[in-house]
């Protein structure tokens, strides 16, 4: 159902009610003949005006404007309007510059200099090295529970950090962090002015400037033209609460222009409608099953391997994310920078995955899939996965849980259960969900010589010697982890026809949900 309780009510915030759709970008008053590029759309030059209006999932009085507490999309997208980070990932997941310049570390990779761009805050302010280190130590306050990126910059050493001159930030690290700029361009890393102390009222340095805010309602915005990097194009920026029905409902009606997160069915039957246009961005997020390593059965590798050889991969493709996706092979980050793309293909084989099966003694056994409606295909996946492993003559029963605690439910609940991923750095992944100490290992995979693989890997300042260390963890889930996963779906968003400016790009990358270099046609 969606959050706007009629139809009446989301015209009014929406701003198409009473004749009010005043979206063409060519009007009067805008600043057109701009010569920027649009990012090789075709359509003409961008021209400045209009609104733009985009559909998120809303969460109600948890959303949020605070970019250090960020957690659904729909935060994400205000923070990308109205904040910068130093540092953005681009669709391969590495580091790109954004309010940092360019950047250097020493010899070990224990301190970095970054040197920053000429920016502006919204107050008028620039953008100085005092502003960076207020920014690390906001989100590294211990009374601050709810800062997402505080586990992941904890390796800072605010203590030995320090501004030097006007525009270079010296960031110095616990311990050796070759990766460091990559962690600056994920969730909550968003640089905040040394003034900010109401989220309810930010100081950015964004392409936009807040007008209104209404948790699980409405965001309104309007461009902020001495953004650093020239400012929106669109003169308001609209971001508004409504379910995956109502989102696709709106972009044909041409009551929106930008709808996120759109399921394959809304994918499949836009094809024939000219109003709507889809950005699928290949493969870029994963799913997956999870076995337990610390429990019978999959405390043996062979009998997590013999279910990997269970699964009809392309089958599952094909009937749970309706054709939109890849295969996956047993590995996070398909595509990703380290990510090793030489590891053959893992095929079906029921003959071998019975008799590793058989020799485990577990065919006899029946075993349980522990999953929820949380997520778009995972009661799907879990039923059919069931259904292809009992060619091999195993029993498999699926149990749904609540889904609204299924992720930390799954922690403590079952010995198989649903996993998906979305975009982020390979070492990001391991780190969150594959080290002894990881707080979402789901899979329970524990080891210590993997642990300090890892350790060396992110020590490593050398590209290709640490490129090498991370293919040779990932091979090592490939062939002995309790994870498989068996497709990469692609990210699906859309637009309206009129919009031009907008490349599909995987969640949680630079151009992601990204509405600055949006214009209407």
């Amino acid at each position: 159902m969606s959050i706007f309780r009629n139809r009446r009510e989301f015209l009014a915030l929406t701003g198409a009610a009473a004749g009010a759709i005043a979206l063409t970008a060519c009007g009067g008053g805008g600043a057109g003949g701009d010569e920027r590029s649009a990012g090789g759309d075709k359509g003409g030059q961008p021209r400045r005006g209009g609104r733009f209006r985009a559909l998120f999932t809303g969460g109600g009085e948890q959303e949020t404007l605070d970019p250090h507490a960020e957690s659904l999309a729909i935060d994400m997208a205000r923070t990308k309007a109205l904040f910068d980070r130093l540092v953005e990932l681009d669709a391969g997941m590495a580091p790109v510059p954004r309010l940092a310049e360019k950047w250097e570390a020493n010899a070990d990779a224990t301190v970095w200099r970054f040197t920053l761009r000429k920016a502006t805050f919204h107050d008028g302010k620039p953008l100085t090295p005092e502003d960076v280190l207020f920014t690390f130590a906001r989100i590294l306050d211990p009374k601050a529970t709810s800062h997402f990126a505080q586990g992941l910059l904890s390796v800072i050493d605010l203590k030995k950090s320090r501004a030097v001159g006007g525009n270079v930030v010296e960031v110095a690290l616990k311990r050796p962090g070759a990766e460091f700029p990559a962690l600056l361009g994920t969730l909550g890393t968003a640089v905040v002015s040394s003034r900010y102390a109401d989220p309810a009222k930010p100081v950015g340095t964004g392409a936009f400037r807040l007008t209104s805010f209404q948790a699980g309602r409405s965001f309104v915005a309007e461009r902020f033209d001495d953004h650093w990097d020239g400012g929106a194009y669109v003169d308001e920026l609209r971001i508004l609460s409504a379910d995956a029905d109502a989102r696709g409902n709106a972009l044909r009606a041409g009551e929106a222009e930008f709808g996120y997160e759109m399921t394959p069915t809304f994918a499949r039957t836009a094809q024939s409608d000219a109003s709507v246009r889809i950005l699928a961005a290949k493969g870029s997020t994963a799913h997956a099953l999870v076995m337990k390593c610390d429990q019978e059965p999959f405390d043996d590798p062979d009998v997590t391997l013999a279910f990997k050889l269970l699964a009809d991969r392309e089958k599952l493709v094909q009937v749970v994310l309706a054709g939109q996706g890849v295969v996956g092979n047993d590995m996070f980050g398909k595509g990703y920078q380290y990510y090793p793309e030489d590891v053959p293909q893992r095929t079906r084989d029921v003959a071998e995955a019975r008799a590793l099966l058989k020799k485990a003694g577990v065919l006899n056994k029946t075993l349980s899939i522990y999953t929820s409606s949380v997520a778009n295909g995972f009661v799907e996946a879990a039923t059919l996965f069931a259904e292809q492993a009992a060619d091999a003559g195993l029993r498999i029963k699926v149990t749904t849980g609540a889904a609204e605690t299924y992720f930390k439910d799954q922690l403590t609940k079952g010995v198989m259960g649903s996993h998906r991923s979305g975009a982020m750095t390979i070492p990001n992944y391991l780190n969150d969900r594959l080290l002894s100490t990881s707080p979402f290992n789901a899979s329970a995979w524990r080891r210590k010589d993997f642990d300090a693989a890892f350790a060396k890997a992110q020590a490593t300042t050398d590209e290709a010697e640490r490129t090498e260390l991370y293919h040779g963890l990932q091979r090592t889930v490939h062939d002995e982890g309790g994870l498989l996963v068996w497709g990469h779906p692609d990210w699906l968003n859309a637009v309206s026809s009129r919009v031009r400016g907008m490349e599909a790009a995987p969640p949680n990358t630079m151009n992601s949900a990204r509405f600055d270099k949006v214009w209407l046609a």
